[in-house]
């Protein structure tokens, strides 16, 4: 199987060198640049699953970088903050980027974070064949750039959890997912058996989708097994 891409965006050299040295260690295969026109060059010639975007980069940083991909592909993208960076690491993950690791980075969650994210990515292009990804549904469209639903007679912006949960049934339309599934495909798969934080965050998806919350067209209980989203073409 092919080696993971991970494209590494840091116009400082020494910790630029750093992560990258460390990534190749952990079996990906990494490209480094250090600035957004380095980076969109490699993209075009060789797509990578994964950008490692430094946030404070010269020219065009990493906020506006983070928004230009996030609106052209679904690409993993996690920013590389300071730890003063705080209203920008939210500010970028409300623009899409996946995840941030603050400078300096511990290897391990590093590691972890990478790994975790490039799980998620592969879950998604897992749906099965003849169940695309489902982007409209009923009178509502999943608006996944801005992470909202949007209809004709209102929009629902979504939480960060809302749309990780609402992506992983939709991504896998007519397939019942078990909740331990859902927390790993979010990123969440040290929760619990017993935590129903999957369960709540389907409450509150149905309040914003069904017109019955009690009574669901879109996102169904398997009654011990977990959650499906109907497929849109079934029936």
């Amino acid at each position: 199987m092919a080696r993971h891409h991970i494209v590494i965006v840091e116009d400082d050299r020494t910790t630029r060198m750093r992560l990258a040295a460390y990534l190749r260690e952990q079996g990906y295969r990494v490209t480094e640049t250090e600035d957004a026109e380095d980076m969109q060059a490699v993209i075009d010639a060789d797509p990578p699953e994964l950008l490692l975007v430094d946030i404070n980069l010269d020219g065009k940083d990493g906020l506006t970088i983070t928004r230009e991909q996030r609106a052209a592909s679904r690409v993993g993208i996690i920013l590389l903050t300071a730890r003063d960076d705080q209203i920008d690491r939210i500010v970028g993950l409300e623009m899409g980027a996946d995840d941030y690791v603050t400078k300096p980075f511990d290897k391990r969650e590093l590691a972890a974070r990478v790994k975790n994210l490039l799980a998620r990515i592969a879950d998604i292009g897992q749906a099965p064949q003849g169940a695309p990804a489902v982007d409209t549904f009923g009178p509502w469209r999943f608006d996944r750039i801005r992470h909202r639903l949007v209809s004709a007679a209102r929009i629902e912006t979504l939480t960060r959890q809302e749309f990780d949960v609402l992506s992983a049934l939709a991504d896998h339309p007519g397939q019942t997912l078990s909740r331990a599934r859902i927390a790993e495909m979010i990123g969440r798969g040290t929760l619990r058996p017993n935590n129903r934080m999957i369960d709540v965050v389907v409450g509150r998806l149905r309040k914003k989708v069904e017109r019955d919350p009690t009574s669901p067209e879109w996102i169904l209980t398997e009654h011990g097994l977990g959650y499906r989203f109907v497929d849109p073409g079934e029936g």
